[in-house]
């Protein structure tokens, strides 16, 4: 998903990659989230703030992410999001828990993930729903 981002006047520089995440990544998850913004969420690794581009909202944030992210990189900016999105980490610890025991997503991968990209918080989280889908089984 990482891209170039090209709309208009105010392009971002060609070596500038950056990736759409937010609601409707999240909410594609199936875990709790059904958030709406009235802006898209990108990632990038130069600029922070809200701007237009060919008269849309973009609110750029400079946060580390994979070259391609994998889904379970997106449950992690979605568990440290958590609050952006409308959902408790209560709920999303149950389903999260409930998706790995299903083993929609690797476990191994998502650990990965936390561990690079997510908080010490999120990378509990993680383990703990990992360590209970595990139980599940």
């Amino acid at each position: 998903m990482a891209a170039l981002l090209c709309l208009g006047r105010n392009t971002l520089s060609r070596d500038n990659q950056f990736v759409f995440t937010g609601p409707p990544r999240w909410n594609a998850l199936g875990l709790a989230s059904t958030a709406m913004f009235p802006a898209t969420l990108a990632y990038n690794t130069k600029r922070t703030g809200d701007f237009t581009f060919d008269g849309r909202r973009f609110l750029l944030r400079r946060v580390l992410f994979p070259q391609n992210p994998p889904p379970e990189w997106f449950i992690v900016d979605l568990l440290q999001h958590h609050e952006m999105a409308g959902a408790t980490l209560t709920v999303l610890d149950e389903r999260l828990t409930a998706a790995l025991t299903q083993r929609r997503w690797s476990a191994e991968r998502l650990r990965e993930m936390a561990d690079e990209y997510g908080t010490k918080a999120t990378l509990a989280l993680v383990e703990r729903c990992i360590a209970q889908s595990r139980r599940g089984r």
